[in-house]
This record gives structure tokens, C-alpha cells and sequence, in this order.
């Protein structure tokens, strides 16, 4: 079992909406860290970083954690500041598209495609879980005619609401501005957007993160449940913010272990 040399794919060769220019860092991608076979699990991560940076531990560390647990992965580049909303959530989306729009290509089940992102990029994939449209048969382009729906979302210390007194001011002032309008606040709390059709979500945290508020999770997790939506939540007694795969934490390493079950009860 042997993953590919990424290579970026960009998700809009042509120029992605929204873009102020032609760098990288205008033009979202995603890096596969593809296994060999046919109708393999994937899933897509997006690192951490108050919607400012893209943090690197949370990235290919977690993409090849992955593929030893026998799912291909893509590693996100989703536009950070100074792009605000929507550019980052419409990377998502997109991505999601992008992937099952060439599922025979990377040699993935398009029925089986996840969603797994680490603070900030935990919200961009709460946001993509929750403001998903579905397919539009009459686009145009042919990867917006799939559907942009996750199958799963794995929250991982994930920011959740942007209101008061739990968000994270940080990616919420990065994301919508200065001073945004109550009702973008809300529009972008993913707790306010939880519907019977949000995808099933796995999340962990930690009870004292000092940056993201533990109950950034619980809000989520409660809205899940009032939805009927299945979740599995891990909160973990102590440890800091971004520790990301955990490998040398006492007991937070654990998240790994019990993601890698849940996905397994998830098909993947």
C-alpha cells in the first residue's frame, strides 16, 4: 500500500471565483496522498489557523495517518485571509465536488468522501456540513452537476459559533471582518445551521483549551442530537490547542484510535 507524490490539483484551473490575483495563495488546491486500487475511501483535511495561515502539522502528517488506516486523502489549500467568507467555504464545497466529480480518476468511491478539518479549518468544514446545496444539473461546468454534500465531517478542536462569549475572535475577524453584521455572525455559526441532513460527525477537544472553547464541540454536538444526526464526541480532560495527530500526549493521543473506529463504522 503505497500513496502517490502529491501534486497539486487546482480546483479551478481557470481561475477561482473570488480571486484577487494569480499566487498560490489565490488559487485554492488540493495535494492527494492517494493509495493504489480502485473505490477507496477519501478524505479531504483542512489544517488549522484562524482562517490566517494553514497550520503544517495538520496537514500531511494527518493525510498519511490516513492512508495507514487504508483512506486515500487530499490535504486542502483553501484561501485564508485577507479572503474572507465566502472564498473559504466555497473551497470546500468545491473540493468536494472536484473529488467525486473525478472519483475514477483518483481511484476513490464517490459515495464515501469526508470532510476533516483542525480549528479553524474545523469550521470551514462545519460550514461546508451544514451549507451544502447538492447537485445543480443545469451548471455549466460539469463538476458543480455533483453533489458538494460530505459524507462524514471529523471536528477536530474544531471553532464552531463566531457569537459571544465561545467563538474564536480571531477566525471570526479574519473570516467576516471587523465588525460583521449579527446576521453574518449567525449565518456562520454552524451550530444555528445543523439540519436531519447534516452528515454524521465524529469531534474532539480538550476541557481547557485556552484558544477554542470546549464548548464550541458541545454547542455542535447538542444541535447534532436535536437533529437526529449520529455523532461520536471525545472530550479529553486537558491539553493544549492545535496538538493536532497528539502522538505525545498522555491520553489526547487517543482521539486517533477512536476516529479510526468510528470511521470504520462509518464504511471508511
Amino acid at each position: 500500500m503505497s500513496a502517490l507524490t502529491p501534486e497539486e490539483r487546482l480546483l479551478w484551473p481557470d481561475g477561482a471565483p473570488y480571486a484577487k490575483g494569480d499566487t498560490p495563495e489565490d488559487r485554492p488546491a488540493l495535494f492527494p496522498y492517494l493509495l493504489e486500487g480502485t473505490d477507496r475511501p477519501v478524505v479531504i483535511v483542512a489544517p488549522g489557523g484562524g482562517y490566517g495561515v494553514r497550520a503544517a502539522h495538520e496537514g500531511e502528517p494527518v493525510a498519511k495517518w490516513l492512508n495507514g488506516l487504508g483512506i486515500s486523502a487530499f490535504v486542502l489549500r483553501y484561501r485564508v485571509a485577507p479572503y474572507k467568507h465566502p472564498a473559504p467555504v466555497s473551497d470546500a464545497l468545491r473540493a468536494v465536488r472536484t473529488v467525486r466529480a473525478r472519483a475514477a480518476e483518483f481511484g476513490v468511491d464517490a459515495s464515501r468522501i469526508g470532510l476533516l478539518g483542525f480549528s479553524a479549518g474545523g469550521h470551514l468544514v462545519a460550514s461546508a456540513g451544514t451549507q451544502w446545496e447538492g447537485p445543480n444539473p443545469e451548471a455549466a461546468d460539469e463538476t458543480d452537476r455533483v453533489s458538494d454534500r460530505p459524507d462524514l465531517i471529523v471536528l477536530c478542536y474544531p471553532v464552531i459559533t463566531f457569537r459571544d462569549p465561545h467563538t474564536h475572535a480571531g477566525s471570526r475577524q479574519n473570516l467576516l471582518g471587523e465588525s460583521p453584521d449579527a446576521a453574518l455572525v449567525d449565518a456562520m455559526s454552524a451550530e444555528l445551521r445543523v439540519t436531519s441532513e447534516t452528515p454524521p460527525a465524529f469531534l474532539w477537544h480538550t476541557s481547557d483549551d485556552a484558544a477554542v472553547p470546549v464548548e464550541n464541540s458541545l454547542l455542535f454536538a447538542a444541535a447534532l442530537r436535536e437533529k437526529g444526526v449520529l455523532f461520536d464526541l471525545h472530550v479529553y480532560s486537558s491539553g493544549a490547542h492545535g496538538i493536532g495527530l497528539a502522538e505525545d500526549h498522555p491520553f489526547a493521543s487517543g482521539w486517533t484510535s477512536a476516529a479510526a473506529a468510528w470511521l470504520k463504522t462509518q464504511g471508511f
